[in-house]
């Protein structure tokens, strides 16, 4: 299952059933995970910790030493989970010690061609980035988020749970669970309805969320405002909890409200 043409340093970890096409480089302080597929011409540096029955395409770098001046080449980590796919040209960058010593790239994930991910960004499960995103470092992006083609996000932004953004989009801003982003400057426009109905939540939480949403996107009140409101006028739910901790805990703040 490992083309002689591939070079494997013999202190690599690599799993059963794991396949190695001709010209992949693989360094030493290297974990691959059974069944995962690695094409031709990537290169898999140290630090990499590739789950199980991922799929890595031609041309992937994964674990490259981060692009940060701070970052004197102390060990670090990419650690990606099971059954992510990688496609073309994706790069992954390692961790630095000055935050989490470690990337980390969530299972069933699906990273489209030419994404970079910087170090120290966290992708949770399921998460969808398409073609030429641009991540930059200490990220955070939770289960099921899609981000759309050629979006660029500055450092140290979140993008909540099961949001979208929309193609060509600069995120500067948090993007709060649940919502569609758009425009320029990033702005929101709606909920992810169609996406929630995909997961199974009922119509009973999908009308919560926008409701919560009008409060803080278009009734046109502060923050600190419209949260005292959900608070008061919604009983506790899994949803509104999610909502509100989210936007309570934001550093770099929320993304604009429509028509703001």
């Amino acid at each position: 299952m490992i083309q002689p043409l591939a070079y494997i340093h013999p202190q690599a970890k690599i799993a059963d059933n794991v396949v190695i096409e001709p010209f992949v480089t693989i360094h030493k302080d290297v974990e691959v995970g059974e069944g995962t597929w690695i094409g031709s011409n990537s290169v898999i540096m140290d630090g990499a910790r590739i789950g199980k029955n991922c799929r890595i395409f031609p041309g992937a770098v994964v674990s490259a030493p981060p692009q940060d001046l701070k970052y004197k080449g102390e060990p670090s980590t990419v650690t990606i989970g099971d059954n992510t796919v990688i496609r073309e040209c994706v790069t992954l960058n390692r961790g630095t010690a000055l935050d989490k010593n470690t990337t980390t790239i969530g299972s069933n994930c699906l990273l489209m061609a030419y994404v970079h991910v910087a170090h120290d960004c966290v992708i949770g499960d399921n998460v969808i980035i398409a073609n030429s995103v641009q991540l930059a470092g200490h990220i955070n992006v939770y289960d099921y988020a899609f981000i759309g083609g050629t979006s660029a996000v500055h450092q140290f932004v979140e993008i909540g749970a099961h949001s979208m953004i929309s193609g060509g989009s600069l995120v500067r801003k948090d993007v709060p669970p649940f919502t569609k982003a758009g425009r320029e400057p990033l702005s929101y426009i709606g909920i992810n309805s169609v996406g929630l109905r995909r997961r199974g939540f009922s119509a009973e939480s999908i009308n919560e969320i926008q409701e919560i949403y009008r409060i803080i996107f278009l009734k046109k009140y502060n923050v600190t405002k419209a949260l005292d409101i959900i608070e008061a006028e919604f009983n506790p739910t899994v949803e509104r909890d999610e909502i509100i901790n989210f936007v309570s805990n934001s550093q770099r703040g929320i993304m604009k409200g429509f028509g703001i």
